[in-house]
């Protein structure tokens, strides 16, 4: 089974940070295979910006090393590497001075009637100021969109600050709140298991689902992020956006149409569902945590605070949270989030577990009749199992077994699974929302995570301390309840 390449208008891509880790890293990676497998149109062009001064050869060279870092040897073919690299133009920028923006706009000249995609890779605090210089340069037309990355404000109060200051010079329409995780295959599967089947959807409901997990997991630490990440932690970093995004796909109603404000209605509707969490139950309701040195893959780590300036901090780099969502389809179905850095394996996972049969047929030997779970797996080895209850084959009696019927993605389609940022950027340009944050649903999740954060700030504990290489804090497992967390190594 092969996918069906579509092919998109010219347009053009200009990235602000363009000569930055994510840049180098994902975007031109992903617009490279893009490019390989002939879906970008020949007049299409990619222009890096950036303060640093550098030529078109030079910017070149330098994402042609990072192409042989982060693509696969077999998959850069030196034609196709040189057609990409064709592509790519450098316009010096400064964004706080006059520097460069009559540059831009004169490359931008020969391409005014296309599409353009403005991508603003860079520091958050720099949204407004580059969007008000795209205005005031006279570079928006009816065809410009623009392209924002989390974080989106530090809380309600500052995303309302960015979303005023972006909103300002573009249109809701025009704007493109990027979040990675939508754009991930079986993040999407989730949809078409969801609607276009009808085994699931007469079940998803709190009649037959006992409980739902949400984990994302790493092995990594702060990897030289520490100042970002001490001001931010793993709540506002994973939490506020992926997890609670994962959330709303897992939980909102069947849209009216596959439409972007038909979909991103009925999530915002499971954001503002979401009891309240607040300083009279946090305590009971949430756990955090800040890893200690320990072990991952037979390596030696350091802890939170070694890898941090000044070695002291309170920030979280461990979440657990149970969290309930007040309506009629899940009252009273716990839904247990959990995201850390230094865990035990790199995962993430939802599981949709199933209440048990109300009764067993089955006598004592036959063995114990597990629950079923929907198992859908995010990253490494995209995927969806569902386990299931069967007869051990083989004579000797009546003998059940807990297995799973599995469908590897990459197994199964025999093609290799596009990268979220390549679903994403092309979804920019056909200007289809359907994947990206409108500006309700940020504001709306901010307005849950604020409480919490403020009653951990008024709470006297620290966070608890968890090994690394471990499954986060003890306090976590506790969470469940008489429930046990899905077992994420296999």
């Amino acid at each position: 089974m092969s996918s069906r390449i579509i092919a998109v208008e010219p347009f053009d891509l200009i990235v602000f940070g363009g000569a930055g880790d994510l840049a180098y890293r994902k975007l031109l990676p992903a617009l490279y295979h893009r490019h390989r497998d002939e879906q970008i149109p020949n007049e299409a062009r990619i222009i890096g910006v950036s303060r640093r001064g550098m030529s078109d050869d030079e910017y070149r060279e330098a994402t042609a090393k990072a192409l042989r870092e982060h693509v696969a040897a077999n998959e850069l073919e030196e034609p196709v590497l040189k057609g990409f690299l064709d592509r790519l133009h450098f316009v010096s920028v400064d964004a706080k001075s006059e520097a460069g923006w009559n540059d831009l706009a004169a490359i931008l000249e020969d391409g005014k009637d296309r599409i353009r995609a403005f991508y603003l890779a860079v520091d958050p605090t720099l949204f407004g100021t580059i969007s008000a210089r795209l205005g005031e340069e006279l570079l928006v037309t009816p065809k410009t969109r623009v392209i924002i990355e989390k974080p989106i404000g530090h809380d309600l109060e500052s995303a309302r600050e960015v979303n005023d200051a972006v909103g300002q010079v573009f249109e809701e329409s025009q704007i493109y709140r990027i979040d990675h995780y939508l754009g991930k295959e079986t993040v999407q599967n989730l949809m078409a298991l969801r609607f276009a089947n009808a085994l699931f959807e007469p079940l998803w409901n709190a009649d037959h689902i006992d409980h739902v997990q949400i984990t994302v997991a790493e092995t990594l630490g702060v990897e030289g992020r520490g100042a970002y990440y001490d001001n931010s932690g793993a709540l506002r970093d994973i939490v506020q956006n992926h997890i609670v995004q994962l959330l709303c796909l897992v939980a909102m109603e069947p849209p009216a149409h596959m439409d972007a404000d038909s979909v991103r209605d009925e999530k915002l509707k499971v954001i503002r569902a979401l009891v309240p969490i607040d300083e009279k139950n946090a305590g009971s309701v949430t756990v955090r945590g800040q890893y200690r040195a320990g072990n991952i893959g037979g390596a030696s780590v350091p802890s939170y605070l070694s890898e941090i300036e000044g070695g002291q901090s309170a920030t979280e780099t461990f979440v657990g949270i149970k969290a309930e969502i007040g309506n009629w389809r899940w009252a009273g179905v716990p839904f247990y989030l959990r995201t850390g850095k230094r865990l035990a394996a790199r995962v993430s996972e939802i599981v949709i577990a199933f209440k048990r049969i109300p009764h067993s047929i089955f006598d004592q030997g036959a063995g114990d009749v597990h629950p079923n779970q929907l198992v859908i797996r995010l990253q490494p080895d995209e995927g969806v199992k569902l386990w299931l209850m069967i007869k051990d084959p083989g004579p000797g009696g009546m003998r059940l077994v807990y297995v799973p019927l599995d469908m590897s993605f990459a197994q199964a389609f025999k093609v290799r699974s596009p990268d979220a940022y390549e679903r994403l950027i092309l979804d920019v340009i056909r200007g289809n929302q359907t994947l990206f944050m409108r500006r309700d649903e940020v504001e709306a999740a901010w307005k849950w995570i604020d409480p919490i954060l403020e009653a951990w700030g008024s709470a006297s504990e620290p966070p608890k301390p968890y090994s690394a290489g471990t499954w986060g804090p003890s306090a976590s497992f506790s969470l469940l309840g008489d429930r046990t967390w899905h077992d994420l190594v296999e």
